[in-house]
């Protein structure tokens, strides 16, 4: 756990690491030897929080990927992103820690991860981190 020192408040925010890769479930794609697929998966309650602060980022994660042998269970991807919900971490490092996740674990064709993030102070943030293999 990250203490906000900075900050004089009742909450702790929590180090990337304990974002675990073991809640994704990775499984067979049937029709690898039929035909290629395109999947999007959108998560627009994406919540973390701000490591410099504390306060809460939100926005919308979405997932576009071409499998090769797995694909990734719905439920399992949703218990996985809910842990980031109070981890410390900048916009551009949770596309990136997001990608390397679920690219060891599916190990795709491609894939690109992009946030959507909620504005705030005036200004919005859009954030996408690619892998093609």
């Amino acid at each position: 756990m990250i203490e906000n020192k900075n900050y004089k408040t009742n909450y702790k925010i929590e180090d990337p690491d304990i974002v675990k890769t073991d809640l994704l479930e990775p499984i067979p794609y049937a029709y690898k030897s039929k035909r290629s697929i395109d999947i999007t998966i959108k998560q627009p309650e994406y919540t973390s929080v701000c490591p410099m602060t504390g306060l809460p980022d939100n926005g919308c994660i979405t997932i576009k990927y071409s499998p090769d042998e797995t694909i990734v269970e719905l439920k399992s991807l949703k218990y996985y992103l809910l842990q980031f919900r109070n981890v410390g971490m900048f916009y551009e490092h949770v596309v990136n820690k997001i990608l390397d996740d679920l690219v060891d674990v599916l190990k795709p064709l491609r894939m690109e991860i992009t946030g959507e993030f909620t504005p705030r102070g005036g200004v919005s943030s859009i954030a996408t981190a690619a892998y093609k293999k």
